[in-house]
């Protein structure tokens, strides 16, 4: 990844795999780049953005096995209303060359899909981390005042929100 790509990306670590050693990575995002994958994410704020990762060489590919910690606050998806959501996942990845780009259509295997493919000796985990981030944000959670949200827009009776609803409205004019 050469410094103009890095800086591309609100979260980058970059690593270099002909340099790992034994002990976990710990990543933590600073104030600036949890307020830019806040903005990237659509989220009203990125409190804690963490993430301790093991990387262990598999020939020229890198496995990456952790955990990832957030704290973040999101919009209810019925109401609006700001919803703070703590987030605590597994976090398996695969880093791996790149292959030579060819004119025809490539098939995955279904082991192949969750690799991050880099190019040269370094790969950015920051940026992995923030996508799994993005992976573990659930886009329709829902906060307490989401029934009465229901209510008041007549959400909660079958009939008026069912699949005829519209064509009722239309019976009406």
């Amino acid at each position: 990844m050469t410094p103009a790509e890095s800086s591309r990306v609100e979260f980058s670590r970059p690593i270099d795999r002909r340099h790992l050693t034994a002990r976990p990575i710990r990543l933590e995002a600073t104030a600036e780049e949890r307020q830019a994958l806040a903005k990237r994410f659509g989220l009203i704020a990125i409190h804690r953005l963490e993430a301790e990762v093991e990387l262990v060489a598999d020939g020229e590919a890198v496995n990456a096995r952790g955990r990832l910690g957030a704290d973040i606050v999101q919009s209810c998806a019925i109401s609006g209303d700001p919803l703070p959501v703590t987030l605590d996942e597994p976090i398996a990845l695969r880093f791996v060359p790149e292959r030579a780009t060819e004119e025809e259509e490539v098939e995955l295997e279904e082991s192949e899909l969750d690799e991050i493919p880099f190019s040269g000796s370094v790969f950015d985990l920051g940026e992995a981390v923030a996508q799994s981030l993005s992976l573990a944000i659930d886009p329709y959670a829902t906060g307490p005042n989401a029934e009465q949200a229901r209510k008041d827009a007549g959400l909660n009776d079958e009939a008026a929100s069912g699949p005829f609803a519209a064509l009722a409205a239309l019976k009406k004019k």
